[in-house]
């Protein structure tokens, strides 16, 4: 048996299409996700990430199938949430935070004191350039992703003394069904000064979305991260100009960044 991995939100996309090549690569995968379903060379287990009864059972029950260890664990559930933050419900963006943020984190937590103990891991989280560049209309998915960067900078600082390592990898556009799966705010009945904005900036968003790597993309660039002798901290995965942009964001003054990035972003 290979070394193990538990991929979470493996049902589809990023998830799914990782699990697709580790398992290829002779890795034990293990996929979480709402649905359980697997693939033809991996198992698919059922793990809701916004609960922590689930999480906690699923990875006890990981650990102990492959006799006390877990070698790795990429963390890919996630969805997307789009509306003007004016007109976005608290318990909506409380919701995208459960799945991106303290999702992530529930996983990880649950993994630790195994990689820990046998003084080795890696875990992998996948965050988005839209977490080092904010999306507008956007601005709570954005902040679930600027906010696991954070996590994952303060994590790596903690864990690197018990061999285990911290990836953060941040894809641009990729071609999913994270696209059709978009949740959309509802807006107030009558006048709503936003929805033209909005809705302009949202389909940008979905247009590029539909012409973006293909998810197989960021799966390899995943394997080259749990495979490395010494994994990068941060890479980014997409389209040049959308990874440029993240150098862009570091060197270039503000003023001339912002007017970029939004005509790049249609606002």
């Amino acid at each position: 048996m290979g070394q193990s991995v538990l991929i979470t939100g493996a049902s589809a996309g990023i998830g799914q299409a990782t699990a697709d090549l580790l398992a290829s690569h002779g890795w034990a995968v293990i996929g979480g996700s709402r649905r359980g379903t697997g693939g033809k060379l991996w198992r698919g287990i059922v793990m809701d990430v916004d609960d922590d009864a689930s999480v906690s059972s699923v990875i006890e029950r990981v650990v102990a199938s492959h006799g006390g260890r877990l070698d790795a664990l990429v963390a890919c559930a996630g969805w997307g949430l789009a509306g003007a933050v004016e007109q976005t419900p608290i318990s909506d963006t409380k919701a995208q935070f459960e799945t991106n943020f303290w999702g992530a984190h529930r996983a990880v937590q649950a993994v630790l004191p195994v990689m820990r103990h046998q003084n080795h891991g890696r875990i992998v989280l996948v965050g988005s350039i839209g977490g080092v560049i904010a999306i507008p209309f956007q601005a709570f998915y954005s902040a679930s992703k600027f906010a696991l960067e954070g996590y994952a900078e303060a994590l790596a600082w903690e864990v690197a003394p018990f061999g285990i390592e911290v990836t953060v990898v941040r894809p641009g556009n990729v071609k999913t069904d994270f696209t059709s799966a978009r949740r959309d705010v509802e807006p107030p009945e009558g006048q709503d000064p936003c929805r033209e904005a909005a809705s302009k900036t949202v389909d940008r968003m979905e247009q590029d979305e539909r012409a973006g790597v293909p998810a197989e993309l960021v799966a390899r660039r995943i394997d080259k991260v749990l495979t490395s002798v010494r994994p990068q901290r941060c890479v980014s995965v997409g389209k040049a100009f959308e990874r440029a942009g993240i150098l862009a964001k570091r060197l270039l003054p503000f003023t001339l960044f912002e007017r970029a990035a939004k005509g790049s972003l249609g606002v």
